[in-house]
């Protein structure tokens, strides 16, 4: 059962996907809604997925690689569907689902095998915790990716005078902008709060602070970082506009490398 949900969550994302791009280029309402409704299923089958499995593991999607995949992948589905419904960005989309798809390709192979349990404790607390906020922050940085691709497209269309088949797709520059930054001010104290819980577990594990892997450790502090400068900046010296889109990307990037170090 959790097989078949898997491959038709994977389709539909793929099928929405496609949906949604000639929905950009041909501005079809009938590809709109049909693209929400393939996105719709593909939802209900991943929700399917996960509820399987923290059945069959008895904890929630956060322990082994393919679990994180699964669970990110669905949140960003979960909080594109709850910024599509407030901010009436119909294109997002576009930009969206395909990375989810491929978040879902790349999780078909990785192994299904569990993880082995973790004994009940207070540790246990903090790295449940720790995994869910930080996921969850994850899940905002790749919606942020999106819109500062977006904003990267348009603003480079307004510059060159060369206005292409997607400037009158796609919202305007400052609305883009500030999409971004909500999104970034949702994401980055998340992410902060799972990194300090990532920090009390280790102590709570009688993990030496000096212990900490750097090869695994810099890629989080460079996330941080990165999302720090545009969420501090904003506040303080009005960091916005392109700066803020590729800053945007780039940590998105530096998210991509620490799943990787850490799987």
């Amino acid at each position: 059962m959790a097989k078949i949900s898997f491959n038709i969550a994977l389709l539909s994302y793929l099928g929405a996907s496609l949906q949604y791009f000639f929905y950009l280029v041909y501005r079809r309402r009938g590809l709109q809604l049909l693209a929400g409704i393939t996105v719709a299923v593909g939802l209900l089958a991943h929700t399917a997925i996960i509820a399987i499995r923290a059945r069959e593991t008895g904890h929630g999607p956060y322990t082994t690689s393919f679990e994180v995949a699964l669970f990110c992948a669905w949140l960003i589905v979960v909080a594109y569907g709850i910024a599509e419904w407030k901010y009436r960005i119909k294109d997002l989309g576009s930009f969206v689902i395909p990375l989810v798809f491929l978040i879902l390709l790349y999780a078909a192979f990785l192994s299904k095998d569990a993880a082995m349990p973790i004994p009940e404790s207070e540790a246990r607390f903090w790295l449940t915790m720790h995994r869910t906020l930080s996921i969850l922050g994850y899940s905002a940085f790749a919606i942020s990716f999106a819109v500062g691709l977006m904003y990267l497209i348009q603003e480079h269309q307004v510059k060159s005078k060369k206005l292409g088949i997607m400037y009158f797709r796609m919202p305007s520059l400052e609305v883009l902008d500030n999409l971004n930054f909500q999104i970034i001010a949702i994401g980055f104290p998340l992410f902060t709060l799972g990194f300090l819980t990532g920090a009390v577990w280790n102590v709570k594990m009688d993990i030496p602070i000096f212990s900490w892997k750097l090869v695994k450790t810099l890629p989080m502090i460079a996330v941080w970082l990165i999302y720090g400068f545009v969420f501090f900046g904003r506040m303080t010296t009005g960091l916005r506009g392109k700066k803020a889109a590729k800053a945007s990307m780039v940590g998105f990037v530096a998210v991509v490398i620490t799943y990787f170090m850490h799987t």
